[in-house]
């Protein structure tokens, strides 16, 4: 189980690698045409509201309520039936996002009024960031659709991975990257405001993904024709899971979306701070905790189906040890390097442009982000603890609290720091759901952080502690700023090198050889 949950894990980090770097490719473009004022605020704004329903209702309430109740069918009743829930699933589905989506183009104005309160008041009263309102609503018609099309993304790529097929839903997101890329490009000149190239490009990108995915599915023998089945018994479970599940794994993306309501009330640049800030925090956390996350919910719901309660514990003591192993050192090197990754990546076209050190504003953004990152990767892996379980009342309980305590963080900080506070409110509120998640856990007896991964811990701690000191040092000594984009690059690429070096020798040093390694990424009772 563990070996495969390896092997799987590393397939849909391979993939997830692949997509995140073509991300980073789309938002050096994005940062290139739009750099990170008004036009760049808007876009972010219009992209990321699909992008968070997508993930409350797609990728993270119904997946983490379609996933057990899938895995439970295909063991107990078999291929056919599986089937048949399938084609329940995508049309029951299909047909409310559909309906959603069309009321979501319709009222884009309503919607970007209430997500976009700072900019409708500055419309309402005739101010200058006015323009911003009216474009964030034409631009909301383009992207909102995306919703539909990604989310019976979703579904399809939930059933490959209860079947194990993992690349193909690892890699899909590849193909929106590119759309977004390829429309920017050759789109761009079309317009009298590029940020509608971009928006067209995430509109193909949904189609694109959807298409890309129907062969596999034909090919698995799970594409059927979708029908209506409100009340089919299995899809009331899932409904029945899914309500409360909205607040379960996909709290941060309510708090993202809570901060950039926020954000429009700032100064001009906050939003676009924020989303670059995030995209880069996203990076580990989509390589090591959603591909981690992706394996480890099938498998779970696979071990609780068949009662084996002792392999459930050690396989999310697993999870937990390997977003640990690569969660510390990321979240070191982030605080440390982020500076010069954000001049490789953003820092040229209009991005350089507007008298703002953007490089600066957005660098501080990641480290209050990264104060968080450990946290976001392990709910990442233990929410599907209770998912797994089908227990998703436990999950709102934590989510609610957490979005209070995340609210308080954002008034207490935000007036005093602006968009940093919110950043800072974001990472306080995530290691608040993480405790929250354990504790239960561990007063259910349903998981036990082992004496192993406590060890092993202390040394990932003091390994990633020396490597950043290291490497603070040696960028330290050099005045980059001032150097060419090639020679920014080279000094990158050394100091990721010297990073990982000194991480595994300091590892090696404190005791941990090959087969301890390997045990941090297999079960102990393999």
């Amino acid at each position: 189980m563990a070996k495969g949950l390896f092997r799987s894990g590393m397939i849909v980090s391979a993939m997830t690698m692949i997509s995140r770097v073509l991300g980073l490719v789309r938002d050096a473009v994005v940062a290139n045409l739009l750099g990170a004022g008004a036009a760049a605020d808007v876009f972010l704004f219009a992209n990321r509201i699909p992008n968070f329903l997508r993930r409350l209702f797609a990728e993270g309430a119904f997946a983490q309520a379609f996933v057990p109740v899938l895995s439970e069918i295909k063991q107990q009743q078999g291929d056919d039936k599986v089937r048949l829930f399938v084609a329940q699933a995508a049309g029951t589905l299909g047909t409310i996002l559909l309906v959603v989506t069309i009321i979501g183009v319709i009222a884009s104005p309503v919607i970007a009024a209430l997500f976009g309160t700072g900019w409708f008041i500055e419309w309402w009263q005739g101010g200058p960031d006015g323009e911003k309102f009216v474009l964030a609503s034409s631009l909301l018609k383009l992207t909102f659709p995306y919703l539909f099309f990604v989310s019976l993304v979703a579904l399809s790529g939930a059933v490959m991975n209860v079947y194990n097929r993992f690349a193909v839903a690892a890699f899909t997101p590849v193909l929106l990257n590119i759309s977004i890329i390829g429309c920017a490009i050759f789109l761009h000149d079309k317009f009298s405001v590029g940020a509608y190239s971009l928006a067209i490009g995430v509109f193909v990108g949904g189609v694109v993904q959807l298409l890309f995915q129907l062969p596999f599915l034909y090919r698995a023998k799970m594409l059927s024709k979708p029908r209506w089945a409100w009340q089919d018994e299995n899809v009331k479970k899932v409904r029945k899971l899914m309500l409360p599940a909205l607040f379960g794994v996909s709290i941060s993306q309510i708090n993202l979306l809570l901060d950039t309501m926020i954000a429009s009330l700032l100064m001009t640049g906050s939003i676009a701070w924020l989303y670059y800030s995030d995209r880069l925090i996203e990076f580990p956390l989509g390589l090591f905790g959603i591909g981690i996350a992706t394996v480890i919910l099938p498998a779970l719901s696979k071990l609780h189906s068949s009662e084996k309660n002792s392999d459930f514990q050690h396989t999310l003591d697993w999870g937990v040890r390997f977003v640990i192993f690569l969660g510390l050192p990321a979240m070191i090197g982030l605080m440390i390097i982020s500076p010069l990754i954000i001049s490789v990546l953003f820092d040229h076209g209009a991005f350089s442009q507007g008298g703002v050190d953007h490089v600066q504003a957005v660098s501080l953004g990641v480290m209050a982000y990264s104060v968080g990152l450990v946290s976001f990767m392990l709910i990442k892996v233990l929410a599907p603890g209770f998912y797994a379980r089908q227990d998703t009342k436990t999950p709102v309980r934590i989510g609610i609290i957490t979005l209070v305590l995340n609210m308080v963080f954002n008034i207490m900080l935000a007036p005093f720091i602006g968009y940093l506070g919110l950043a800072l409110a974001t990472s306080m509120s995530a290691s608040c759901n993480a405790y929250l998640l354990y504790r239960q856990l561990s007063k259910e007896q349903v998981y036990q952080f082992s004496r192993f991964s406590l060890l092993f811990t202390c040394k990932c701690v003091a390994a990633s502690l020396v490597m950043g000191g290291i490497v603070w040092y040696v960028a330290t000594q050099f005045l980059w700023r001032q150097w060419h984009l090639s020679e920014q690059v080279a000094l990158l690429t050394g100091l990721l090198a010297l990073a990982g070096v000194v991480y595994f020798f300091v590892l090696f040093l404190l005791g941990v050889r090959l087969n301890t390694i390997k045990n941090v990424v297999t079960t102990q009772s393999d």
